[in-house]
């Protein structure tokens, strides 16, 4: 079932991202708006448009949040195999699991490590133009 899902969402993801999908919906919307005055622009006008709207936004909430589940999870599976094989410091592999005041921490010490590169970067080059 999860595959057939996956591959349901990928398909219709594929499908809502494409230009004419786009273009078809704008003319759906033109079409239903044109014909208010054939249906006196009655309520059950409005609920045609309403509803429609609403299920197709219910169902591609759905499908959006697995698509941003699984390119999310693939990325940090990406993220985590090259620190590991870049670094001998693989505290950083998994983090995504943590609480988001830890997450926040190791950003913060991340932070400030650059910083200090920066800094020492910069000392760096002052000394190395003073000798010269």
């Amino acid at each position: 079932m999860e595959q057939a899902f996956s591959n349901a969402a990928n398909a219709v993801a594929n499908a809502a991202g494409r230009p004419s999908v786009f273009l078809l919906c704008c003319l759906i919307v033109l079409i239903w708006a044109l014909s208010g005055p054939l249906f006196g622009f009655s309520d059950t006008w409005q609920l045609i448009i309403n509803t429609g709207t609403t299920i197709v936004t219910f169902l591609m909430v759905f499908l959006i949040q697995n698509t941003q589940n699984r390119d999310g999870a693939a990325i940090q599976a990406k993220l985590d195999e090259l620190i590991r094989v870049s670094s001998g410091h693989n505290s950083f592999i998994g983090i995504e699991h943590l609480p988001a005041s830890e997450v926040e921490e190791f950003r913060r010490k991340c932070e400030e490590a650059a910083k200090q590169h920066h800094r020492t970067r910069r000392h760096s080059r002052r000394s190395d133009v003073h000798k010269a």
